[in-house]
């Protein structure tokens, strides 16, 4: 608990030093303009420099596995080339005692569908069951709070191929070849045609699309810039793993989806939903099956318990309590209009409800390790109440239906929330 708040600490300390950025005294148009660019990138994860855009994500991390995960990463921009660029990353973990690392780069083949190549090798780990889309990659949160409490990783050394391209303004997709090395750190085995895998091999081809059918889009400078986001949004990924092929161990496939849809209301008042379904067919070891995003530690109270609410997880949910090989999950947020209590004080109530449903086929496959499946149906229910102080907030959420638990305490979360944007 004592080092999961020092974390936070020293996140309000480096999120709150753009703020010392000194203002010109000749108060000038250019200068305001180049502050705007300067807080743009920030707000999409990098600190930038002449020819090198520190990449924020790599700065400090927490988690149960690793304890606190520092390092440094970065890639180069216009500044160093239009045409090539140098991506990589070092970060060391204080627990396990051990450096992660990244280094890759790419060139640009078509400069009007901003076409790009890349390369990389990676050795890191990575949440087992997680599912992440390569378009994510465009994304940057300061705050991850569900990367607190995860202690289910597996290490992976990877080599990939990616290509990113524009399709039009508003669809952009990514495919990617990769071969991986991979080892769980937890104690499991795949069991397929009598042989016992504890560590194996994959060699599997990606390809993602995101679609943005109602967002607005202008060109400025020569380059596409999105001015307002329209709703609803969706992002398609296939995924395909190839046995034999550099070794592989397994055969499988994997299709997943999502959808976001926000809704504006008047004065300050909106509401989201998101959908997302995954399903994996074939030989799929738990690494890359699906967990629901749960974010509750097991622990005996309530109060501790207590840490950060993430923005698309279950908060009651526990870690590693439930796995699929297919499942859909449906969140929806109802935000109040805020309450205007004074110029600096305008806390926010939002309304939640989340759905999960999943199952699995060769549970049995699965060796040393004990979990659940979804096919009850998982439901959750709370609020927060966000910008209370220095961006944070709190939350409570309550487990119900299907699965909810003996002890009345054990489907309560309370915890707090965090919400700044730049």
């Amino acid at each position: 608990m004592i080092k999961r708040g020092l974390f936070v600490f020293f996140l309000i300390f480096a999120i709150s030093a753009h703020s010392q950025i000194p203002e010109d005294d000749t108060g000038t148009a250019k200068d305001s303009i180049k502050k705007n660019a300067f807080l743009k990138q920030l707000g999409n994860g990098y600190f930038p420099t002449k020819i090198l855009n520190f990449d924020l994500r790599y700065l400090v991390k927490f988690n149960q596995y690793e304890g606190f995960r520092t390092g440094l990463g970065g890639v180069t921009n216009d500044g160093f080339s239009e045409k090539y660029k140098i991506n990589s990353y070092v970060v060391y973990g204080f627990v396990d005692k051990r450096v992660k690392y990244s280094i890759g780069g790419g060139f640009r083949l078509l400069p009007k569908t901003k076409t790009w190549i890349n390369l990389s090798y990676t050795d890191d780990l990575q949440e087992t069951g997680s599912s992440s889309f390569l378009t994510d990659g465009r994304s940057f949160s300061f705050f991850e709070p569900r990367l607190l409490n995860i202690d289910l990783f597996h290490k992976h050394i990877t080599s990939t191929l990616n290509v990113e391209h524009e399709i039009s303004s508003k669809l952009y997709s990514e495919t990617e070849l990769s071969i991986s090395n991979i080892r769980p750190t937890y104690d499991y085995n795949y069991l397929l045609n009598g042989k016992s895998y504890g560590s194996f091999e994959t060699t599997m081809a990606k390809v993602a699309l995101e679609w943005s059918p109602f967002s607005i889009y202008e060109k400025a400078d020569g380059k596409t810039e999105n001015v307002k986001d329209g709703y609803p949004k969706f992002t398609l990924q296939y995924t395909k793993s190839f046995k034999g092929a550099f070794n592989a161990d397994f055969d499988f496939s994997k299709i997943d989806f999502r959808t976001v849809y926000k809704l504006d209301h008047s004065e300050g008042s909106f509401s989201t939903a998101t959908l997302s379904a995954g399903i994996a067919r074939g030989d799929a070891p738990l690494t890359h099956l699906y967990h629901a995003y749960p974010n509750n530690i097991t622990k005996e109270t309530i109060l501790q318990r207590f840490s950060v609410a993430g923005v698309n997880s279950f908060e009651t949910m526990y870690f590693n309590e439930f796995f699929s090989d297919r499942f859909a999950t449906l969140i929806f947020k109802h935000h109040l209009k805020p309450f205007h209590i004074s110029k600096h004080f305008n806390p926010q109530l939002v309304l939640i409800s989340r759905y999960a449903i999943g199952s699995m086929n060769n549970i049995s496959r699965h060796r040393n390790v004990n979990f659940d499946t979804l096919g009850k149906g998982y439901t959750e229910s709370g609020f927060e109440i966000n910008k209370l102080l220095l961006g944070f907030g709190l939350s409570l959420s309550y487990r119900y239906g299907a699965y909810h638990l003996p002890r009345t305490d054990d489907n309560i979360a309370f915890k707090f929330t965090f919400n700044i944007t730049l």
